[in-house]
C-alpha cells in the first residue's frame, strides 16, 4: 500500500517540461510514456535502444519514512504487524517505476532497453516539497539563503539556475534524511505527511554518449591555425582546422557540438604533410551515428573543399579507446619535419657530412621567447634523432634541412638558437647564423588512424 500511494503520487500527478498536465482518460504510466515518447521525436533522435534514469524529489523519500513509522506506531502492537519485516524496503519507489515504464517505453517506441549509450533521463521535481523540508531540516540555513531571493522570497523552479539550485537543494536534503534517526524524525515531521496536492514537475532529457571520428589531417596553407584563434576579437588566419573538420562531422551527426583533439600541433604557419596528424573529433549528444557511406561523404566534402586548406585521410568512427592511445603515444612519438633555412656563410661539403653523422642528440631548450607569455618558463630535454641538409639548386646560402626529432622539439629554436635558450642549435654547430624561412611537418610516428 504505501509503495503504490507513493508511485500513484509520482505518476498519477505531474506537469511535462512545457507545463501541460497530461490526459487522464489513460493510464498515468500510459500518459509518462507518451511524453518521453514525444521528447524523443522532437530531440529527432535516432534510437536502436536505451537506458532510463529516473530522479524522484526528495519528498518522496521523506513520505515514505514518514509512513512508514506511522504504520510501525498505529499498528506495531497488532499481531499481524511484523516489524522485521515491514521495515525491510524490498523495492524502491524508483526501481518500482523503473519497472512499470520500461516496457510501456520499449512497446511505445519498439525499441529495447538496456546499458546503452542513448540515456533518457526523468527528473521529477517538486519545488514545495522541497522548499518545506528545507525548513524543517537542521542546519540547513546556508542552503536555504540559495534557495532563496535577496527580500526572503522563494524562487520558484522557471529558469534554468533555479532548476540546478532545486536539484542541489534534494541532494542536500537526502543526504540529510539519511543521517536522521527516527526519534529525531518524528520531532521534525508529520506523521502520517500531509497530502501533497501540487503536482510534480518532470524534465525529460536525452542524451547520448559522446561518439568519435578520427582519421589523419593534411594542413596545406600557411595561414590557418590548428584551433579556433581569436585576439581581441580579430582572427587569426583564414581559418582552423578545428572548424573545418569539427563543423562538418557536427553536422551530419546532427550533434549538440563538437571537442577536436590531435596528436600535437603545428604553428599557423606550419604546414601538416606527409602521412597527417592523428585527430579525433568527439562529437556530443548526436541525434544519427553515421554509417560508413556518410562518414566517406564527410571526407569528400572536406577534400573537395573549393579552398584546399585542409585535407582528410583515413575518416572512420573509433571507440572511445583511441582518444587514450593517442594521449598516451603522444610523448613518445617522433616527428619528422622539412625547414628551409638561410646560413650566413656558405657551407662546405665537411659541413653537409658534419650534420648527416648526428644520431640521438640530447639537446636543452629552455622556453622559447615567443610562447613565454603563455607557457610556464621551463628547461626541456630533447632528442635529435638523426638530420640531412642538402644545399638549394641556384640560391645563394639557402638549404633544405630534413630532421627527425622526439615529440615537443621547438624547431624554429633548434635552428636559430633562440638568443641561446637552446643549445646546442644548428647555428652553433656550424658557428654560423642560422634562420629558418619556412617549415613543414612531414611525419608524425604513430601506428594508429593510418
Amino acid at each position: 500500500g504505501v509503495l503504490l500511494y507513493l508511485l500513484w503520487s509520482v505518476t498519477a500527478h505531474l506537469l511535462s517540461d512545457d507545463g501541460v498536465e497530461p490526459l487522464r482518460s489513460v493510464s498515468p504510466i500510459d500518459n509518462v510514456t507518451s511524453i518521453i515518447s514525444e521528447a524523443v521525436q522532437r530531440e529527432g533522435h535516432q534510437v536502436d535502444e536505451f537506458s532510463l534514469e529516473i530522479s524522484l524529489p526528495a519528498v518522496i523519500a521523506a513520505n515514505d519514512r514518514a509512513i512508514r513509522l506511522y504504520m510501525k506506531e498505529k499498528y506495531g502492537s497488532a499481531n499481524w504487524f511484523d516489524e522485521k519485516i515491514f521495515s525491510q524496503q524490498t523495492m524502491s519507489v524508483k526501481e518500482a517505476l523503473r519497472i512499470l515504464l520500461v516496457p510501456s517505453v520499449e512497446k511505445q517506441m519498439n525499441v529495447k532497453h538496456g546499458n546503452n549509450s542513448f540515456r533518457i533521463r526523468l527528473t521529477y521535481t517538486h519545488d514545495e516539497g522541497s522548499q518545506k523540508l528545507l525548513r524543517l531540516l537542521p542546519n540547513d540555513r546556508g542552503r536555504k539563503r540559495k534557495t532563496e531571493s535577496r527580500d526572503g522570497s522563494s524562487k520558484r523552479g522557471s529558469t534554468d539556475d533555479d532548476k540546478q539550485i532545486l536539484s542541489e537543494s534534494d541532494a542536500f536534503i537526502n543526504k540529510n534524511l539519511e543521517g536522521i534517526q527516527d526519534q529525531d524524525f518524528r520531532s521534525l515531521f508529520q506523521l502520517p505527511p500531509e497530502k501533497v496536492l501540487e503536482p510534480c514537475h518532470l524534465v525529460i532529457s536525452c542524451q547520448r554518449s559522446p561518439i568519435y571520428i578520427g582519421g589523419r589531417y593534411l594542413k596545406l596553407s600557411r595561414n590557418v591555425s590548428q584551433s579556433c584563434w581569436i585576439i581581441d576579437d580579430e582572427r587569426m588566419g583564414e581559418a582552423s582546422v578545428e572548424e573545418i573538420i569539427g563543423e562538418n562531422v557536427r553536422a551530419i551527426c546532427k550533434g549538440d557540438g563538437y571537442k577536436f583533439h590531435a596528436a600535437g600541433r603545428e604553428d599557423i604557419d606550419v604546414r601538416m604533410l606527409g602521412s597527417g596528424r592523428p585527430f579525433l573529433v568527439e562529437v556530443l549528444n548526436v541525434r544519427s551515428i553515421p554509417s560508413a557511406t556518410e562518414v566517406q561523404q564527410i571526407a569528400d566534402k572536406i577534400n573537395d573543399s573549393e579552398k584546399k586548406h585542409v585535407r582528410v585521410r583515413n575518416l572512420k568512427l573509433v571507440g572511445s579507446e583511441i582518444w587514450t592511445m593517442m594521449r598516451e603515444g603522444e610523448a613518445e612519438k617522433q616527428k619528422q619535419y622539412a625547414a628551409l633555412i638561410w646560413t650566413s656563410r656558405p657551407l662546405t661539403d665537411d659541413d653537409l657530412h658534419n650534420i648527416s653523422l648526428i644520431k640521438d642528440m640530447e639537446i636543452v631548450q629552455k622556453t622559447p621567447i615567443r610562447v613565454l607569455h603563455r607557457r610556464s618558463p621551463l628547461e626541456r630535454k630533447r632528442i635529435i634523432h638523426w638530420m640531412e641538409i642538402a644545399k638549394i639548386s641556384g640560391g645563394s646560402n639557402y638549404y633544405l634541412l630534413h630532421l627527425c626529432t622526439q615529440a615537443g622539439t621547438y624547431i624554429k629554436e633548434f635552428v636559430h638558437g633562440d638568443l641561446g635558450r637552446t643549445h646546442p642549435s644548428v647555428g652553433v654547430m656550424l658557428s654560423c647564423r642560422a634562420e629558418i624561412l619556412q617549415l613543414d611537418v612531414t611525419d608524425v610516428k604513430m601506428d594508429f588512424l593510418q
